[in-house]
């Protein structure tokens, strides 16, 4: 069966962090001499085309609902190697002398002109199989995104990271410590400030996402493998796009959704500390009668200010107090041809999706929830995205909107 969209698995034997369209052998768009580019440097290490002999593959990207944060996007590309060509020491290998952990791995899908990436990151991992009956020897290469990387940099200082720096461009300041490349982000100006940078020793991904959690923003790799930034009104912005609509009759199809109503996301007592700073509580009184205390506590926050982070504790009281029947994953089969393939494969995080379902006894129930994760199981005869569905994680109220505009209802963020 012929996939909706054409796959197409990269692997960059360069060094760096930084992705790009390189010299691909066997490529008839990226692999014609004296048109493809064949690299910056000058000993020239190739980018292979390794669809031909890719058999499977999962990505897995987004936010972690129980920890209610973005976490590293994962990938795992099973290649099928008869000639053992990924045996690092075999000589006869075209890779020979290539094959080093961290090498670079995109995952793209194209439809026509159009080209979305599914996945880029790092190759942590080579998994070797090598059966010794008839089977086809394969190899996993097991795959993390950027946050993979900030992980494993610490840092004691920030240069040039002063008080008063909005969280924007602290972050962008983090990511030049460690040398993150600058062609590979998106990084919003940030609506709050930070106090001067600490000096204690952590990862640089702890210091972004304190910087992050101080804005009530979002940072994150898309699939591109772009290092993203959005401050606090990107965030509740966008919540008036228009919804991807998503039911049983003529809407996006879909199945498996998986419903949950408890108490696990419930947020209603809140004390935050910055740097320096007493500690700040907020608790929503109504909530904590209703279902009892759930509460978090987050310190040495970089906020510049009590006032920033008693602001903070209230917007995340505000939008974690209530809860509801929620929808917390939804898969879509590509195969399927009522499915729009471009809409699916352009698919990012905080989309707006209107998902209907219609109940066995005639009930209907109706959620316009966010897009904050992406999975992809994808093989020759398959191709299935689970989405991971979500209330907003910052609520505001948007002039207009007949879901976040309801005076007396929806949020009034700060």
């Amino acid at each position: 069966m012929t996939l909706p969209a054409q796959i197409a698995v990269s692997f960059d034997f360069s060094s760096g962090a930084t992705f790009g369209t390189g010299f691909v052998i066997g490529s008839d768009k990226y692999g014609v001499l004296g048109v493809s580019r064949l690299g910056e440097s000058d000993v020239v290490l190739p980018t292979i085309d390794l669809t031909p002999d890719v058999y499977q593959i999962a990505i897995r990207r987004g936010r972690n609902i129980q920890r209610d944060t973005y976490e590293e996007g994962t990938a795992t590309v099973r290649v099928l190697d008869p000639l053992s060509y990924f045996n690092p020491q075999n000589t006869s290998s075209p890779y020979y002398g290539y094959l080093s952990p961290l090498r670079k791995v995109r995952i793209s899908a194209t439809t026509g002109d159009d080209q979305h990436f599914l996945f880029s990151g790092y190759v942590t991992e080579y998994k070797y199989t090598y059966p010794t009956g008839q089977e086809t020897g394969y190899v996993d290469l097991l795959c993390s995104d950027g946050f993979r990387l900030l992980q494993m940099a610490n840092i004691a200082t920030v240069t040039d990271s002063g008080a008063g720096q909005d969280t924007g461009t602290r972050i962008g300041k983090i990511l030049d410590q460690v040398s993150f490349p600058s062609s590979m982000r998106t990084i919003a100006t940030g609506l709050n400030t930070c106090v001067a940078d600490p000096a204690t020793t952590r990862t640089s991904l702890a210091a972004v996402k304190n910087a992050e959690f101080s804005e009530t923003g979002a940072f994150y790799m898309d699939g591109s493998g772009t290092a993203v930034f959005k401050n606090r009104t990107q965030v509740m912005s966008s919540l008036a796009a228009t919804p991807i609509e998503f039911n049983q009759t003529t809407g996006i199809p879909y199945k498996n959704l998986k419903y949950s109503f408890d108490d696990k996301l419930i947020i209603n007592t809140a004390t935050f500390t910055r740097v320096g700073g007493s500690p700040v509580t907020v608790t929503d009184t109504s909530s904590v009668n209703k279902y009892f205390p759930h509460g978090i506590t987050q310190d040495n926050l970089v906020a510049q200010t009590d006032t920033i982070v008693e602001n903070i504790a209230r917007e995340y009281i505000a939008t974690r107090k209530e809860t509801t029947i929620r929808i917390d994953e939804m898969v879509v089969d590509l195969l399927d041809p009522a499915v729009p393939t471009d809409t699916m494969i352009g698919m990012a995080f905080f989309d707006n999706l209107k998902i209907t379902n219609v109940q066995p006894d005639g009930s209907t129930i109706v959620k316009t929830l966010q897009c904050q994760g992406i999975n992809w199981d994808i093989t020759p005869n398959k191709m299935m995205a689970t989405i991971t569905t979500l209330e907003p994680i910052a609520d505001g109220f948007i002039v207009g909107s007949s879901t976040y505009g309801i005076i007396g209802v929806s949020t009034l963020g700060y």
